[in-house]
């Protein structure tokens, strides 16, 4: 009871906060959901309004790495620090939060008190839940992460954030390395790329602007910190890629200019509380002159729903991102998610070990080969074994014309089996490159040799590389070792967590055990005792794990059947071809 009058009380001042400070909740309000989404942004009795404006929050609420370099605590250092490029706007947004998260009479002690204290992506998991990784591509990136944030953290964040404190008066307090990961996983969890006015981020006036928040009068008061999901109007805005074992998070520049518009990554109070649903109910817009919300320079929450029935959750979409991507960044997946994707990938320090390595790598390069490829669950609707009929003939149709006009010679024809291969060709050209065999890579040589003349008068284009590649080596090569690829990575999978139908399982009883009215659940009489039942639930990060690692070998396994008919479709036609 008493956590729940407190939870009251913090969100009542979150509330009064951003209301003091110039947002306006006109068509909704701010609510807690439940233990693993926490607060989320519902319809209220106004919701029917005609614009279809639901929350304005003005843009001098956003935290962005501009207001941490003009901070009045941490702007000298950070200034001094981000002109020898020493950090980066992110460091300087982790920077800020884990500060503020210990000073004890921090503005944004309101907004701070309302998020997550713990978070439900792998940085945050047990010995033991990490365990569920094992085999998948998250595990090991997981522990790269986590190894690289504990350095940056001894290096130069923990003496960094005390010489702060002290400077602010406080000397007692401590920071920790979980301070550091929390600030990390706020950012990355709730930030989102804002495409400022210009004239918001460079005001044509050089006036003193008053960085400092309003306070509530009331001595428990302060302000807020706000933050937003990764989408702009249906667009990603950040993109998560897997590279080799780890996982890389490439993202927009922090600031890049565009005309009138300067996008900068921050954290906008009150939006941020949204959360995601494949069928987005709202999205958001900025508006620079008030012409939408009469509030210039602000961020506001745009119904895209004629009506909304009182007290529905209002979400908006974080983009189409696979249970991989959506458990890195946000810590939760989504059970068959139709944008889930496995990725492939050929270790690049492998390439040293083949034959021939050293003329492989220069034809490589001169592809711009993609050492991996995402391939995405959609891809499977236009293959041999599709789930349902096929939806894009069009882009069939492209790739056996691209095919076609890749044989110069017209030695080799066009695969029948085109318009059903479902595997990037860029990938395919670097498979087909590192699988090549002595003959076919002097064939390769002599085709372009042919093109350019003895003399190299000029460089072969990156299209007649690929072209020559193709015409000596077709796609069986590339094919088998694809093959190998896939059975080498359900290997990994399997090793440490058994098979698809394993994991099936297991879920299968998680959803039974969760059903129990009763912790302890009596059994039948065996051998004249009374067994007793334990029904002990799985963790929440537990079950993500095993329905991220289920769809991978869900998808490892489509895929590999694809590869493996493929392959045999292209064998046959070879030895038709030289008979």
């Amino acid at each position: 009871m008493a956590n729940q009058e407190e939870a009251t009380a913090r969100l009542e001042r979150f509330l009064q906060w951003l209301k003091v400070n110039g947002a306006e909740l006109r068509a909704c309000d701010i609510k807690y959901c439940d233990s693993s989404k926490g607060c989320g942004v519902y319809s209220s009795n106004d919701a029917s309004a005609s614009d279809g404006v639901l929350l304005v929050v003005p843009l001098n609420l956003a935290i962005t790495p501009m207001r941490v370099l003009q901070d009045p605590l941490l702007g000298s250092e950070c200034r001094a620090m981000f002109t020898e490029g020493e950090v980066d706007d992110r460091f300087l947004m982790n920077l800020f939060l884990t500060v503020e998260r210990l000073r004890k009479n921090s503005s944004w002690k309101p907004y701070l008190d309302m998020l997550p204290t713990t978070f439900g992506n792998p940085l945050w998991f047990t010995d033991d839940e990490l365990l569920e990784l094992r085999g998948t591509t998250l595990f090991r990136a997981t522990e790269l992460q986590k190894k690289s944030l504990l350095s940056l953290y001894n290096g130069k964040v923990k003496d960094l954030v005390k010489k702060l404190l002290i400077l602010d008066g406080d000397s007692e307090s401590e920071v920790s390395f979980e301070d550091f990961l929390w600030a990390n996983s706020v950012f990355w969890t709730r930030a989102l790329n804002i495409p400022l006015p210009h004239s918001f981020v460079f005001p044509q006036i050089n006036e003193v602007q008053d960085n400092s928040l309003s306070m509530e009068k009331s001595s428990e008061a302060s302000t807020d910190h706000g933050c937003s999901k990764e989408m702009i109007n249906g667009k990603d805005v950040q993109k998560s890629e897997v590279k080799g074992n780890d996982i890389e998070v490439n993202g927009a520049e922090l600031m890049s200019e565009q005309k009138d518009t300067v996008w900068v990554e921050g954290l906008v109070p009150g939006i941020d509380f949204c959360n995601h649903d494949l069928k987005a109910s709202a999205t958001w817009e900025v508006d620079g002159t008030g012409s939408v919300t009469g509030v210039p320079f602000s961020m506001y929450l745009l119904s895209v729903q004629s009506s909304f029935p009182i007290e529905k959750e209002i979400c908006i979409s974080y983009g189409n991102k696979g249970n991989e991507e959506l458990l890195y960044l946000y810590g939760f997946v989504i059970d068959n998610n139709p944008d889930d994707y496995l990725m492939v990938h050929y270790p690049v320090e492998a390439i040293e070990s083949v034959p021939f390595s050293d003329s492989k790598s220069q034809l490589l390069e001169a592809q711009k080969a993609e050492m991996r490829c995402l391939l995405h669950k959609s891809l499977l609707d236009h293959g041999f074994f599709p789930a349902g009929s096929p939806k894009d003939k069009g882009k069939d149709t492209f790739k056996a014309v691209q095919t076609c006009n890749y044989s110069w010679s017209g030695q080799r024809k066009t695969p029948s089996y085109v318009n059903k291969l479902v595997f990037p060709d860029d990938f395919l050209t670097t498979l087909r490159t590192i699988a090549m065999r002595e003959d076919e890579l002097f064939k390769v040589s002599s085709l372009l040799e042919e093109l350019v003349g003895t003399e190299g008068e000029r460089q072969p284009s990156e299209a007649e590389v690929r072209a020559a590649v193709w015409e000596a080596c077709g796609d069986s090569g590339a094919l088998q070792l694809l093959v190998d690829l896939l059975h080498v990575k359900m290997t990994n999978l399997e090793e440490y967590s058994g098979t698809e139908d394993c994991d099936t399982e297991l879920l299968e009883q998680e959803a039974h055990i969760t059903g129990c009215p009763k912790e302890y659940i009596r059994g039948d009489t065996v051998n004249g005792s009374r067994e007793w039942c334990r029904c002990k639930k799985m963790s929440r990060n537990k079950w993500s794990s095993i329905v991220y690692r289920r769809g991978q070998k869900q998808l490892t396994r489509l895929f590999l059947k694809e590869a493996e008919h493929a392959l045999q479709l292209s064998l046959s036609e070879d030895s038709a071809n030289q008979s």
